[in-house]
């Protein structure tokens, strides 16, 4: 069995376990996605979401957090991890954006991820969710499953981010980075599954017998 053949499986599979996709993200329009995806690294969108829960309602234009000021904002969001660092990436993408772009969210790969804290995974996320551009974003999460799944040899989530998008026609990449989260959460866990005992683990691999190793990102 080739990669595409794979790829064949895992959408088929993917597509009958999650018809719909809703966002996980708790957002009320796309600058508040924007700050969502940049509260999420190395934290969960269950945590990210009782945070915000209190402060969307209150606080959702840049104009409001630079209002703020760096040190309110880290109050907010002290309950998440490394909240300093992403209180100082907050304030000054809400600055910037409030000077730069008259407080709205530019829609581009290039000037997304020229504000602060802004990496390609996070500008990834906000063109595919927030602006519905076919975009593939890859977390540690999607780089692993990709890798158990014959997808690619997971040199980087660069090298990942090529695979998919040359294995998966460009209509499916939206629904299919969150139907692989999806999947990855419920079946496909990284110390449950280890590769051999979710069904598309076993309906590529069936032969496979021994835990598989993932590269990290």
């Amino acid at each position: 069995m080739n990669e595409f053949q794979r790829a064949k499986i895992v959408l088929r599979i993917l597509n009958k376990t999650y018809p719909k996709t809703p966002i996980p993200l708790k957002h009320r329009n796309i600058f508040t996605l924007l700050i969502s995806v940049l509260l999420s690294a190395q934290c969960t969108d269950v945590n990210v979401n009782n945070v915000t829960k209190n402060i969307y309602p209150k606080y959702n234009k840049p104009d409001h957090f630079v209002k703020l000021g760096r040190k309110k904002i880290e109050k907010l969001i002290k309950s998440i991890g490394i909240f300093r660092i992403k209180a100082k990436s907050i304030y000054n993408l809400s600055k910037t954006l409030v000077e730069k772009y008259n407080g709205r969210v530019p829609k581009t790969f290039d000037e997304l991820e020229e504000l602060p804290g802004v990496g390609h995974k996070t500008a990834s996320v906000v063109m595919s969710q927030g602006f519905g551009y076919p975009a593939f974003p890859i977390d540690t999460h999607i780089h692993r499953l990709a890798q158990r799944w014959g997808l690619t040899n997971g040199k980087s989530v660069v090298q990942t981010e090529k695979d998919l998008k040359r294995l998966f026609p460009k209509k499916y990449w939206n629904k299919l980075h969150l139907q692989i989260i999806y999947y990855g959460r419920e079946y496909c866990k990284a110390r449950e599954c280890y590769g051999i005992s979710c069904k598309i683990c076993t309906s590529c691999y069936p032969k496979r017998k021994k835990p598989i190793k993932t590269k990290k990102a």
